[in-house]
């Protein structure tokens, strides 16, 4: 079950705590309830079979398997009782129960050619990557665009960030306008829509419908923290406020509502609240007013759409979809939505999943220091830190091995390869962040064990889970960049980044290999694969290396940092020298060689196997910049 799923809850409800269900499953099945936020590793071998039986997969994810973990049958969600021609819960399981017991062999049979087919599916034919594939994704988004609304597809609607990363980054090579219109009006739309919560800020999990006004109710870190960086971005491209102060927003939620006393962040927010989905979030014309008075009450609703018949369940989730507000009411419309916010905290909250989740921690720390170093706000990099410290405190085993999640307390086994990757992934953007050495050396040494414990070594990329995890029926390798990008795509850019950023590891052989090893997944459908792409563009395209020479004039130093941070230039790397962090030595020998040229800030750019001439005025580095 996945801890914030509204059918699950349901599920749950209707019939598990049905005492019929109950009596069943005591009486012949072992009952398993599993988090799959927390054992990722069987939430994909079971993902898998469910597709293979059904041709589909989501949550809840019912699976019913013999004792040595051969599933026989699997399904989603499942009424407690029949409906017309489809068979409920209580049927499917006594129906399941007189199979294993009449015609075992015949399940047996059945499961069997169920784990051949995913076995096969592993392997996949050695050839290369497309030379048009970048052209080939974008084609491919291009054409599945809504030009109206913003996004992919029509209905239920994904924001997929990492879609916008790709085509900013294509942008940027290319020069095409309609790749960064595609990122505009996605950002725009969302924003204006109800997945966003203009009331209290951060964004839903994604959209019932095509405008996306109507959400699923339930706030996800990983959405978050990737819709940050997102807006991040697309503010240094276009230098639009609009965008930067959207991430601020971001921010500022999961800094209120989803941060713990001690620095780290939790994993969701439910969609129920008093057992209704969205009831936290809705409101009606008249609570409005009564908030707010009449005059603001009715600019508010006018607004925000704010309507008698409502848009869910009989109210309004607030949205600017269709309607804008005049610059002479932005200040009175927010102090608005203050008000309502404070009235709001005295509802019934959603329920909050408070564990820990290494990995979506790891994305939230890089939101963070992007935030921290572009829009120039130290309390994001703080906040970035300390979660960083807890991660290593806490999460971390007596052996050195980074652990998955921690709830109340209580750590869990060893992490997966999500977790070592988009840790390494938050701590090289900390780094950068921060030009502190400890960032770098902390990514490395987890880069290793990734390494030593998840690489497969016959025939590249990365295993799910190490090879000292429990074993299940199938270890798993996934390429494909889903709600959140695969651990594989964020280990390969990874790698390509520390490679550029410590000249004494070279990842080439394994950046080659795992490319080669997913080719033919990543060729059948590229845009389905946009954060591997986002990385095959950083290794394929001239990567700029700026190395600053710190000086004896602070104000030169920090501005030269304010510059090189300023511009959008997703293939470049930064690295920090001076006599505080001279131990960077250790994984850069040569950087003592770029020295502060008489005692100034001094910039090295490289980039295409070409190094400019060293730079001591600040005005020529905004130039070239």
């Amino acid at each position: 079950m996945k801890n914030t799923c509204h059918w699950c809850h349901v599920m749950a409800h209707e019939s598990f705590e049905d005492s019929d269900v109950a009596k069943i499953l005591n009486d012949n099945f072992v009952s398993i309830k599993v988090d799959r936020e927390e054992r990722p590793d069987i939430d994909s071998v079971y993902m898998k079979v469910c597709q293979a039986f059904t041709g589909s997969g989501g949550w809840p994810l019912t699976v019913i398997m013999a004792p040595d973990q051969k599933p026989f049958f699997a399904g989603t969600y499942f009424p407690n009782e029949d409906i017309d021609e489809s068979l409920g819960l209580k049927s499917i399981l006594e129906y399941l129960s007189s199979a294993w017991k009449d015609n075992r062999n015949q399940l047996s049979e059945i499961s069997g050619s169920i784990i051949n087919s995913i076995a096969k599916s592993n392997k996949n034919p050695i050839r290369g990557i497309s030379k048009d594939i970048s052209q080939e994704a974008f084609s491919e988004l291009k054409h599945s665009f809504d030009s109206l609304y913003g996004g992919f597809g029509s209905s239920p609607k994904f924001p997929i960030p990492h879609n916008l990363f790709f085509l900013m980054r294509y942008f940027y090579i290319t020069k095409d306008s309609s790749s960064l219109e595609m990122v505009e009006k996605t950002l725009d739309c969302m924003q204006r829509g109800g997945i966003y919560d203009h009331v209290g800020y951060g964004f839903s999990r994604y959209s019932t419908d095509r405008k996306w006004i109507v959400p699923h109710f339930e706030k996800m870190l990983y959405d978050n923290a990737l819709l940050a960086m997102a807006y991040t971005e697309a503010f240094q491209i276009t230098s639009n406020k609009r965008y930067s102060e959207t991430a601020e927003d971001i921010l500022t939620y999961v800094l209120r509502d989803m941060t713990s006393n001690k620095g780290v962040f939790y994993s969701a927010e439910d969609a129920d609240s008093e057992g209704e989905e969205g009831k936290f979030y809705t409101w009606s014309p008249e609570e409005i007013k009564k908030i707010l008075g009449d005059k603001d009450g009715n600019k508010f609703c006018y607004y925000f759409n704010i309507t008698p018949s409502g848009n869910f369940k009989g109210k309004s989730i607030p949205n600017l979809v269709g309607s804008s507000i005049p610059n002479g009411d932005l200040n009175s419309m927010k102090n608005c939505r203050k008000k309502l916010f404070e009235v709001r905290k005295n509802r019934v909250h959603p329920f909050k999943d408070d564990k820990i989740l290494t990995s979506w921690n790891g994305l939230m720390i890089a939101a963070l220091s992007i935030a921290g170093r572009v829009l120039n706000n130290k309390k994001y990099t703080a906040a970035a830190k300390k979660a960083v410290d807890f991660i290593f405190k806490e999460l971390t085993g007596e052996d050195g091995r980074l652990l998955a999640s921690y709830c109340r307390g209580k750590p869990s086994p060893a992490g997966y390869l999500d977790d070592y990757a988009f840790l390494i992934w938050g701590l090289i953007e900390l780094y950068e962040s921060t030009y502190n050495p400890e960032y770098l050396e902390k990514a490395l040494g987890l880069n290793e064990d990734l390494i030593r414990f998840f690489w497969d070594e016959k025939d590249g990329g990365f295993f799910l889970y190490s090879s000292d995890s429990e074993q299940l029926i199938t270890r798993p390798k996934e390429i494909y960049d889903g709600a959140i990008p695969s651990g594989n795509s964020a280990a390969l850019l990874n790698m390509i980044r520390l490679s550029h950023l410590t000249p004494v590891y070279d990842f080439k052989d394994k950046i080659e290999k795992l490319l080669k090893n997913f080719a033919g997944e990543i060729n059948s459908f590229p845009s389905s694969y946009s954060f591997l792409l986002c990385g095959l563009l950083f290794y394929k395209y001239p990567t700029r290396q700026i190395i600053l020479s710190v000086g004896s004039n602070t104000e030169d130093t920090k501005r030269a940092v304010a510059l090189i941070n300023k511009k959008y230039n997703p293939f470049s790397i930064s690295i920090l020298y001076s006599h505080l962090n001279e131990n960077l030595e250790n994984i850069f020998p040569y950087i003592k060689n770029y020295m502060a040229i008489r005692g100034k800030t001094t910039v090295y750019i490289c980039e295409n196997f070409t190094c400019r001439k060293p730079i001591t005025d600040m005005n020529l580095l905004k130039d070239i910049l």
